[in-house]
Protein backbone atom coordinates (compact mmCIF):
# COMPACT_ATOMS: atom_id res chain seq x y z
CA UNK A 1 0.00 0.00 0.00
CA UNK A 2 1.08 3.56 -0.74
CA UNK A 3 2.17 5.41 2.30
CA UNK A 4 2.24 8.80 2.75
CA UNK A 5 3.92 10.71 5.84
CA UNK A 6 3.41 14.39 6.40
CA UNK A 7 6.10 16.85 8.47
CA UNK A 8 6.52 20.18 9.07
CA UNK A 9 3.49 21.11 11.45
CA UNK A 10 3.63 23.54 14.44
CA UNK A 11 3.07 26.55 16.55
CA UNK A 12 3.34 29.80 14.60
CA UNK A 13 2.04 33.09 14.69
CA UNK A 14 -0.63 34.71 13.32
CA UNK A 15 1.21 36.33 9.86
CA UNK A 16 4.11 33.86 9.89
CA UNK A 17 4.82 31.01 7.44
CA UNK A 18 4.79 27.67 7.68
CA UNK A 19 5.89 24.75 5.18
CA UNK A 20 4.32 20.90 5.19
CA UNK A 21 6.08 18.36 3.26
CA UNK A 22 4.80 15.26 2.44
CA UNK A 23 6.24 12.22 1.32
CA UNK A 24 4.93 9.48 -0.84
CA UNK A 25 6.55 5.93 -1.15
CA UNK A 26 5.70 5.34 -4.68
CA UNK A 27 7.31 5.36 -8.04
CA UNK A 28 4.59 5.80 -10.04
CA UNK A 29 3.87 9.48 -7.63
CA UNK A 30 3.95 11.76 -10.67
CA UNK A 31 0.45 9.81 -11.71
CA UNK A 32 -1.17 10.62 -8.77
CA UNK A 33 -3.11 13.84 -8.12
CA UNK A 34 -1.91 15.58 -4.57
CA UNK A 35 -4.02 17.10 -2.48
CA UNK A 36 -3.84 18.94 1.14
CA UNK A 37 -7.31 18.90 3.17
CA UNK A 38 -7.77 20.24 6.83
CA UNK A 39 -10.21 19.57 9.84
CA UNK A 40 -10.56 21.90 12.60
CA UNK A 41 -12.13 21.21 15.80
CA UNK A 42 -15.94 20.76 15.60
CA UNK A 43 -15.70 20.95 11.94
CA UNK A 44 -15.96 18.49 9.09
CA UNK A 45 -12.43 17.74 6.74
CA UNK A 46 -11.97 20.43 4.61
CA UNK A 47 -10.56 20.41 0.95
CA UNK A 48 -7.40 23.13 0.84
CA UNK A 49 -5.50 22.31 -2.00
CA UNK A 50 -4.49 19.98 -5.21
CA UNK A 51 -2.04 19.68 -7.56
CA UNK A 52 -2.65 17.49 -10.71
CA UNK A 53 0.48 15.62 -12.63
CA UNK A 54 3.09 17.25 -14.13
CA UNK A 55 2.80 20.61 -15.44
CA UNK A 56 1.56 21.79 -12.07
CA UNK A 57 -2.32 22.68 -12.67
CA UNK A 58 -3.22 23.89 -9.10
CA UNK A 59 -6.49 24.82 -7.11
CA UNK A 60 -7.30 26.19 -4.26
CA UNK A 61 -10.01 26.64 -1.76
CA UNK A 62 -11.30 30.77 -1.49
CA UNK A 63 -10.32 30.49 2.16
CA UNK A 64 -6.48 29.95 1.44
CA UNK A 65 -6.30 31.41 -2.07
CA UNK A 66 -3.31 33.50 -2.34
CA UNK A 67 -1.61 32.71 0.72
CA UNK A 68 -1.04 29.10 0.36
CA UNK A 69 0.93 27.60 -2.56
CA UNK A 70 0.94 23.46 -3.17
CA UNK A 71 3.61 22.29 -5.28
CA UNK A 72 5.46 19.32 -5.68
CA UNK A 73 8.68 17.32 -6.43
CA UNK A 74 8.17 14.22 -8.75
CA UNK A 75 12.11 13.34 -8.57
CA UNK A 76 11.64 13.21 -4.72
CA UNK A 77 8.63 12.02 -4.14
CA UNK A 78 7.41 14.69 -2.08
CA UNK A 79 4.31 17.44 -2.31
CA UNK A 80 4.35 20.69 0.03
CA UNK A 81 2.35 23.36 1.11
CA UNK A 82 4.04 26.44 1.33
CA UNK A 83 1.34 28.40 4.12
CA UNK A 84 2.03 32.26 4.07
CA UNK A 85 0.34 34.80 6.33
CA UNK A 86 -1.34 32.16 8.95
CA UNK A 87 -4.91 33.05 10.57
CA UNK A 88 -5.79 31.96 13.55
CA UNK A 89 -8.55 30.11 11.40
CA UNK A 90 -6.07 28.09 9.92
CA UNK A 91 -5.10 26.17 12.84
CA UNK A 92 -6.36 22.52 12.10
CA UNK A 93 -4.85 18.97 11.23
CA UNK A 94 -3.79 19.22 8.02
CA UNK A 95 -3.87 15.94 5.59
CA UNK A 96 -1.79 14.95 2.47
CA UNK A 97 -3.55 13.04 -0.09
CA UNK A 98 -3.42 11.01 -2.89
CA UNK A 99 -5.68 9.87 -5.79
CA UNK A 100 -5.18 8.45 -9.49
CA UNK A 101 -5.78 10.66 -11.91
CA UNK A 102 -8.89 12.52 -12.79
CA UNK A 103 -11.82 10.43 -11.74
CA UNK A 104 -13.97 12.42 -9.48
CA UNK A 105 -14.42 16.02 -8.45
CA UNK A 106 -10.57 17.07 -6.87
CA UNK A 107 -12.19 18.64 -3.64
CA UNK A 108 -13.94 15.70 -2.33
CA UNK A 109 -11.98 13.98 0.35
CA UNK A 110 -13.52 10.46 -0.97
CA UNK A 111 -11.79 10.45 -3.98
CA UNK A 112 -8.54 10.23 -2.71
CA UNK A 113 -7.31 6.71 -2.01
CA UNK A 114 -4.38 7.26 0.33
CA UNK A 115 -4.28 9.21 3.39
CA UNK A 116 -1.23 10.52 5.84
CA UNK A 117 -1.52 10.44 9.13
CA UNK A 118 -2.26 14.22 9.78
CA UNK A 119 -0.19 16.72 11.32
CA UNK A 120 -0.96 19.82 13.39
CA UNK A 121 -1.16 23.59 12.97
CA UNK A 122 -1.28 25.96 15.52
CA UNK A 123 -1.41 29.47 14.67
CA UNK A 124 -1.77 31.56 17.43
CA UNK A 125 -2.95 35.30 17.90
Amino acid sequence: QVQLAESGGGLVQAGGPLRLSCAVSDRAFSYYFMGWFRQAPGKERDFVAVIKWSGGTTYYSDSVKGRFTISRDDAKGTVYLQMNSLKPEDTAVYYCAARLGSLGIYSASNTYSYWGQGTQVTVSS
